[in-house]
């Protein structure tokens, strides 16, 4: 009797084994039904074997076959075995979590999405309206000639130099030899423009969008497309590399240095380093596609690994990049938040008819309200973090559990009414802005005001089109936006990665100022960015100034080196929550003593979170380093597997392979 193994969304360690019934056929990569427990279950046979540890006569026989979707690829299976290995999660998690949620229901799908789409033309057309400078031209060459086998690039542009008219060349390519082509962006909000320039590239080709935002049926019906290879292109977020290609020839990673890559939840992977594997899966080029690599794919790129393609100037005849500025606020007191030369600026550009943008990565309307009668200020009850004032809604909202209430009309200690908002967010910044250039339009972009895909879209549509004057907005305007009329870029609020206790702070701090400076001055209208600032001599300011990005890397990998951080070690952290802190550390304690540690790997001693509770659960966390991927992952997989079987329920835990958050 062959056995089949079925992943299953279930929080075990463990593959589950059916028999395999003689009425159907049934193979590796079906969706299948399977009795458990007193219900049925969606599953995924992962393999087949000729022998079980469970005595025939007790194994359940697999109920029926899905064949309302094309069987999932070996290649696909190959890469759910390496992404759950790598990041230490169950394999039955891996599978079923990559597969769009109407896939994991017994639900049938409606008839509209079974049906197979009409064929597309064997060559869709490139509509192109751009001739390629001499530097993209040399990167589409350079990368078109690696097609057929995995060769990974660096796609190291300036703002403004080009990048995705180098994608939508090599798509083209793609397109006409038949391929796939998967484009992973960091963000939701970068897809309505992405996709709409895609379409009037290729307005023949198939395009399937993939990202959480999408409903159920729409996010099957693409996640279909993809998989029976009638989507030539496949535009998406994280979430979109773990879609099944079946003619993948090249992978893009557009702004591969964004945090948004790192999922935080679940199986824990890089969606850009799964890029890489899928692409060496599939032997085809990988582009990563930035103006400010990540240290480790620039690490990677100087060590050899990654081919390093350079665009070092503008695509459009006669931008420039702008000029960056400090204004140093010992000289310059801020008023309201604002310096007086930063309000001239301002005004300059709307007697010019320009636009500006002020950028504040802080939403809502102050970081925290506060009673200077007595010292109360507006804490989560939830979480060790503070709850942000959000004045229109007139609502206190908790950024990190979602807790919200409405604001008290007195201090909740003293019984004081004079409560007073401490700090900005983007509405006081907006608020702010209003009064002082009551002519002006003022547009707010940020998760609050931009909750609708189809809002924003319509949003940024309008101000490409010069229907605002002052942009205020937080990371979702830093990238991924050309607006023709944006010749100003001011920055609050930019010293906290300064002084922040976390090693990778200046590395995204300068990649947050480098792209929201290039925002500016994207046309022949000369663009300036000034930085308000209390250390205006800081070398990360010095090299944001020179748009030298080399130099501040080659600053940053050194102080990694010595300092024994990635990309110079690898590392993994166990973290816990629970009840109580005391509940949480102990289990840190003890876990750290379950298996052997291998001289290699360091296993340092357990602490709390920074934020230490957050949703009512008390967090901690240790550290595991060493200088040998093989041996920490040796490592992990011993301790992971001793984990699953004494880790004790009243703790909540999981492993972070390649860990970028530590709050």
């Amino acid at each position: 009797m062959r056995v089949l193994r079925v992943a299953l969304d279930v929080p075990l360690a463990t593959l589950f084994e059916y028999s395999r019934p003689e009425a159907f056929e049934v193979a590796a990569g079906d969706r299948v039904v399977v009795p458990f427990g007193t219900r049925s279950r969606v599953g995924v046979v992962v393999e087949e074997d000729a022998a079980s540890s469970i005595a025939p006569q007790k194994l359940k026989p697999v109920t029926r076959v899905l064949e309302d979707t094309p069987r999932l690829p070996p290649q696909w299976l190959a890469l759910m075995r390496f992404l759950a290995a790598y990041y230490q999660r169950p394999l039955g998690e891996t599978v079923i979590g990559a597969l769009p949620p109407r896939l994991k229901s017994l639900k049938p799908l409606p008839k509209k999405v079974r049906d197979a789409a009409a064929p597309l033309p064997a060559s869709p057309r490139f509509i192109g309206n751009h001739v390629p400078s001499s530097d993209q031209a040399r990167a589409i060459e350079r990368i078109a000639g690696a097609l057929g086998r995995f060769e990974p690039f660096l796609l190291h542009g300036i703002t403004g130099s080009g990048k995705t008219e180098v994608y939508l060349h090599l798509i083209a390519r793609v397109l006409q030899s038949g391929g796939q082509a998967l484009v992973l962006v960091p963000e939701i909000s970068l897809t309505p423009q992405l996709e709409a320039r895609f379409r009037r590239a290729f307005p023949e080709a198939r395009i399937a969008l993939l990202h959480s935002a999408l409903q159920d049926v729409p996010r099957t019906a693409a996640w279909l497309s993809a998989a029976r290879g009638e989507a030539g292109i496949v535009l998406g977020t994280r979430l979109a590399t773990l879609t099944p290609l079946p003619r993948l020839a090249l992978v893009v990673v557009d702004e591969e240095h964004d945090t948004s890559f790192k999922q935080q939840e679940g199986l824990r992977y890089s969606g850009r380093d799964a890029a890489v594997i899928r692409a060496k899966f599939a032997a085809c080029p990988v582009v990563l596609g930035t103006a400010t690599p990540s240290l480790e794919t620039w690490h990677n790129a100087l060590a050899g690994r990654y081919a390093r393609l350079s665009l070092p100037d503008r695509a459009v005849p006669g931008a420039r990049l702008p000029v960056v500025r400090m204004l140093d606020l010992h000289r310059e007191p801020a008023d309201h938040g604002f310096a007086p030369g930063l309000l001239a600026a301002i005004g300059e550009r709307l007697a010019r008819r320009e636009q500006s943008l002020v950028f504040i990565n802080r939403r809502g309307y102050a970081p925290v309200l506060a009673c200077h009668a007595c010292g109360w200020t507006s804490g989560c009850e939830r979480c060790t973090a503070r709850m942000v004032l959000h004045k229109p809604e007139r609502r206190l909202r908790c950024h990190h559990c979602g807790a919200e209430h409405a604001i008290p009309r007195a201090c909740p200690t003293c019984g004081n009414v004079d409560l007073k908002a401490m700090g900005r967010g983007t509405q006081r910044v907006e608020e702010t802005l209003e009064a002082r250039f009551p002519q002006a339009r003022v547009v707010r972009i940020d998760r609050d005001s931009a909750r609708r895909r189809s809002e924003l879209a319509r949003t940024l549509e309008g101000i490409a089109r010069g229907e605002a004057d002052i942009l205020v907005g937080t990371q979702l305007l830093a990238k991924g936006h050309d607006f023709p009329l944006l010749t100003l870029v001011g920055v609050l609020d930019a010293d906290g990665g300064l002084v922040s206790t976390d090693y990778r702070a200046a590395e995204r701090l300068y990649a947050t100022l480098a792209q929201v400076a290039g925002r500016a001055g994207r046309r022949e209208q000369p663009g300036e960015v000034l930085v308000q600032t209390h250390y205006p001599r800081h070398p990360l300011f010095a090299s944001l100034a020179s748009h030298d990005y080399a130099a501040f890397a080659a600053a940053q990998l050194a102080e990694r080196e010595a300092a024994g951080f990635p990309p110079f070690v690898h590392e993994a952290a166990l973290r816990a929550e629970a009840d109580k802190l005391a509940q949480a550390m102990e289990f840190l304690g003890e876990a750290a003593r379950l298996v052997p540690v291998p001289d290699e790997v360091r296993v340092y001693d357990p602490v709390p979170h920074v934020i230490t509770r957050r949703a009512d659960l008390e967090r901690a966390q240790l550290l595991v380093q060493s200088h040998s991927r093989p041996a920490l992952q040796g490592f992990l997989a011993a301790w992971s597997e001793r984990l699953f079987a004494t880790a004790p329920r009243s703790v909540r835990w999981h492993l972070d392979v390649d860990p970028i958050e530590f709050d």
